[in-house]
């Protein structure tokens, strides 16, 4: 496979994180196609979820030599039930935005089993295979790019399984499953948010020292200097937030700030170096087929999913005013 799935940490992935650039393999992926880079972040924080089962439980949902596609987190919405029958369970839901849904084997899905509790108690996680009976997957949307990286709905309709796909130590622990795998999923997308920015800026630098205008490369211009200067320090900025939040996910710390921080300055980077090179291509890189149109619209979602930009900023916020009222805010 080209990706170890969880069992390689973030921070050590390569003997000098020079060559790699990034806590994982997903930056360096992301630089040729990120579509494809975010459907192996997926794989990589769901595949936790079937970690945590037995051996014996692992080899049987895997299969003989075959490697399961698992959907991103069905998280269903606020009526999903999980009620209790014989041997098992029986849920009942519905979820749209459900990454590698139109070809996954595996789903994550998240219902509650405590009708009393309220909020994030009583929720837990079970595992579903694709071909069970109730399960029913929609149509790919249709998107403005990110064609690589198939999103669809999820429902399923009294869908039975059995006591063994409950994930966790218990019910109710399907909530805590879930916050741990969002915050993975969330360092894993600030360091796939690296990668296009580094080929981006690769190609802009290329196009802009062969292309010239007044008897000169248009590499040259202060003006075009300047954006190239702002894109080489964002990314790096970037990257060492990346790589801090990794590193203390290794050491077990609580990297919830760390990570909102890490996903939204790496989300808004992209997108902002993804700018700038369509105009330093100008033209060239407006018609469709070139690299950065593809990269262009790719990108602008990684400021959406897994948290919106705004949403980060919210937990930026609240996480430092407790710091501060904490007095651990250096």
């Amino acid at each position: 496979h080209v990706y170890a799935s969880c069992r390689m940490n973030f921070s050590t992935t390569s003997s000098s994180w020079r060559s790699v650039l990034c806590p994982c393999p997903t930056t360096t992926l992301a630089r040729g196609c990120a579509s494809t880079a975010w459907v192996v972040s997926i794989l990589d924080s769901d595949n936790m979820a079937v970690l945590a089962f037995p051996a014996e439980v692992q080899e049987e949902i895997w299969g003989d030599n075959t490697y399961a596609t698992v959907a991103g987190n069905t998280n269903l919405n606020r009526e999903a039930k999980a009620v209790r029958v014989r041997g098992g369970y029986r849920l009942t839901g519905a979820k749209m935005w459900i990454t590698n849904a139109p070809i996954a084997g595996l789903f994550t899905v998240f219902a509650r089993t405590d009708e009393g509790s309220r909020g994030s108690r009583g929720i837990s996680a079970f595992l579903v295979e694709r071909d069970a009976p109730g399960l029913v997957v929609g149509a790919p949307y249709r998107k403005m790019g990110q064609a690589g990286s198939p999103v669809g709905d999820v429902t399923v309709v009294d869908c039975r399984v059995s006591t063994g796909m409950l994930l966790g130590e218990a019910e109710g622990s399907g909530f805590r499953t879930a916050m741990t795998t969002l915050v993975r999923q969330r360092i894993h997308l600030a360091a796939l948010c690296v990668g296009p920015a580094i080929r981006m800026l690769r190609d802009g630098v290329a196009y802009a020292m062969q292309r010239r205008q007044f008897d000169q490369p248009i590499a040259d211009f202060q003006l075009v200097e300047g954006m190239i200067a702002d894109c080489r320090t964002e990314m790096a900025a970037a990257r060492s937030l990346v790589l801090d939040a990794a590193r203390e996910h290794d050491a077990g710390d609580d990297v919830r700030l760390q990570a909102s921080m890490a996903k939204y300055f790496a989300s808004e980077m992209c997108s902002r170096v993804a700018d700038r090179v369509m105009q330093i291509f100008g033209g060239v890189g407006y018609l469709a087929g070139s690299s950065i149109e593809r990269f262009y619209r790719d990108v602008r979602l990684f400021r959406i999913y897994e948290g919106t930009s705004q949403i980060h900023q919210t937990t930026i916020a609240k996480l430092t005013k407790v710091d501060v009222s904490e007095g651990r805010l250096l």
